[in-house]
């Protein structure tokens, strides 16, 4: 083997891991954190005080160690399905074998525990309470009417909570910033279940289209946009700032979204429309430094 296959092979494994961890969402994960603690959470600690708190920090690996294992269950229990919704995806992550995924999601939780117990006993139970949750949502109820994507939508905040208690923060602004970002993942992960209806409905997942159809579907993800409407103008009832003007756009982007949801009718389309809603959550995250107290 030439030096440049080698190379090319193992760039293919970076590659495949990267995504399998979903190192992107990862990413915007520790970036969320660290801002919603700077500017929402605990708006009178400077960077300097809150980049050298290391229990703050130790969280926030807990929190993507476990993430990051969450997605490698999650894959692995869904590796059927995707082999038909994304099969060049499915290629590509399973450059790693499935014996080396399951290895790998026991050390990552493995070492979140680690880094828990550095912190507290509490925080070692809230841990292994997400890690559960997280094993049996991938195992079962993802599978469930309903409850899939309201548990898919609840582990993705979940992080935030730690965060939350930590800091000991719980003014009502907190809990709009949850609802508005959960109403719009939980739309996100229902368009998600159109654009993989083939792989769900072969292997017979209780998604909303399967059990409903796209009409329907699209009805409840529109509801769920709509929701969105409701945090966005209590929250900008609140004197926060420049971060006022990331909801007040997002009332006519978001009803964008909803014009192209329903003009969509392929498996692209819907692609499409789910990466927006991603899009305006990552431009979301970057607003938060726009927030002043």
């Amino acid at each position: 083997m030439s030096v440049l296959d080698f190379n090319h092979r193992n760039l293919l494994k970076i590659l495949s891991l990267f995504s399998l961890v979903r190192g992107y969402n990862i990413f915007v994960l520790i970036m969320a954190q660290y801002l919603t603690a700077r500017y929402i959470l605990a708006p009178q600690t400077s960077w300097s005080v809150l980049l050298i708190d290391f229990k703050f920090f130790a969280i926030v690996v807990a929190s993507s160690l476990t993430s990051a294992a969450g997605y490698i269950i999650n894959n692995f229990y869904d590796a059927a399905k995707d082999q038909i919704n994304q099969p060049k995806k499915f290629i590509l992550e399973h450059l790693i074998s499935q014996k080396n995924q399951l290895i790998l999601y026991l050390v990552l939780n493995m070492l979140a525990f680690v880094v828990a117990s550095v912190i507290s006993i509490k925080v070692v139970l809230f841990f292994l309470f997400y890690m559960l949750t997280i094993w049996v949502y991938s195992n079962t109820l993802k599978r469930l009417f309903w409850l899939s994507n309201i548990f898919s939508a609840l582990l993705m905040i979940l992080p935030f909570w730690a965060i939350t208690l930590y800091f000991k923060n719980f003014e009502i602004i907190i809990f709009y910033h949850a609802a508005y970002l959960f109403f719009l993942i939980l739309a996100r992960d229902i368009i998600k279940d159109l654009k993989n209806f083939k792989g769900d409905w072969v292997h017979r997942y209780k998604t909303l289209p399967v059990i409903f159809d796209h009409i329907t579907t699209k009805s409840i993800a529109s509801l769920c946009v709509l929701f969105t409407f409701i945090p966005s103008y209590l929250i900008i009832q609140h004197p926060l700032g420049s971060i006022h003007y990331f909801f007040w756009t997002s009332i006519p982007f978001l009803s964008f979204v909803l014009i192209f949801l329903w003009r969509a009718q392929t498996e692209k389309a819907y692609l499409w429309t789910h990466n927006f809603i991603k899009f305006w959550i990552l431009i979301g995250v970057l607003s938060i430094a726009l927030t002043f107290r």
